[in-house]
């Protein structure tokens, strides 16, 4: 029998998960690993902006949570690959279109974030 979760109860574990998927750099690698298994320098050249810690991190959160696979290749020096794991790919039509959406968006947030501030900083309250 199967579990039920509520991601509205305070105390469900659904929402660490939420947590880890909603991350930007969740998203990206998990976006880029669908693809094809990349190794981890390959991954932060893709990835711009990544430092090496964020990614070690993200990638070792991934593979706990089995959305990735991390592959050890016996050659010298040693070669580690990562993997989307078939439930990781079960993400990526959600994560594609999240992508797509904010690609198409962005310039109508910048635009409602450019009214925002200048309304906020003429309502200057007084003294």
């Amino acid at each position: 029998m199967s579990k039920r979760y509520d991601v509205y109860a305070q105390n469900c574990p659904t929402r660490m998960i939420l947590d880890r998927v909603g991350d930007k750099w969740t998203l990206l690698i998990l976006n880029i690993l669908v693809e094809r298994p990349m190794r981890f320098n390959q991954l932060k050249r893709d990835v711009e902006g990544i430092s090496q810690k964020v990614l070690s991190q993200t990638l070792k959160n991934l593979v706990r949570d089995g959305f990735v696979e991390r592959t050890v290749f016996p050659t010298i020096p040693v070669t580690v690959e990562y993997a989307s794991t078939v439930m990781g790919k079960t993400l990526a039509k959600p994560i594609a279109e999240l992508t797509y959406w904010a690609e198409q968006n962005m310039d109508n947030v910048l635009l409602s974030q450019q009214k925002f501030d200048a309304s906020a900083n003429s309502a200057v309250e007084p003294l």
